[in-house]
């Protein structure tokens, strides 16, 4: 190999391995996304909510269920928080109508449903159901059970009627708990 050769292959590896010596830095100091808002692990659950724009149906509901105080408290809490696409999955004219204040009770009850006391990360989660055999029930903030399943690659959270629920976005750390994002409302 000639003299120029081996320098540019010299040069050639040395910028690799400087590119990926740099990116576990930039990975694990980059702060994960969530419709197209960056979640900070120094904010409260609802002070990131709020910047997310795959969450303003969940927003609206936890200010009209008068939840923010307690989801900003010191928790912590972990929240398996749907999108506006699975609030759209309901049956028509479901969300108007949890959103009155004639329904505030009901409103509650459904987004209780989707919190659990403590901090539990996906690595948490599956160790329950691989203790569990299978799957873990989990104990809302609403009182009822959720069930925890998984098929190695998805976790999927099942209510008390039947209806599941897909992980799709796991870990966003929070300083009052950790956020799961869900691809369908869970009915208590």
């Amino acid at each position: 190999m000639s003299n120029l050769k081996a320098r540019l292959l010299a040069a050639t590896v040395a910028l690799a391995l400087g590119a990926s010596l740099a990116s576990p830095t930039l990975a694990q100091t980059t702060d994960p996304m969530v419709g197209g808002a960056a979640m900070y692990p120094t904010k409260t659950i609802v002070d990131n909510a709020v910047n997310s724009a795959d969450h303003t149906t969940l927003v609206a509901a936890v200010k009209a269920a008068g939840l923010v105080d307690t989801l900003e408290g010191p928790g912590p809490f972990t929240v398996f928080a749907p999108t506006n696409e699975a609030f759209a999955k309901l049956p028509p004219n479901t969300v108007p109508m949890l959103l009155q204040a004639d329904n505030k009770p009901t409103l509650v009850k459904v987004l209780t449903y989707h919190v659990v006391a403590g901090r539990l990360s996906t690595a948490d989660l599956m160790a329950q159901v691989q203790a569990g055999g299978g799957k873990a029930t989990l104990t809302t903030v609403e009182g009822e059970p959720l069930i925890v399943t998984s098929d190695g690659g998805t976790i999927t959270l099942t209510d008390t009627k039947g209806g599941m629920s897909r992980i799709t976005i796991a870990d966003v750390n929070q300083s009052n708990g950790v956020i799961h994002v869900v691809d369908t409302v869970l009915m208590p």
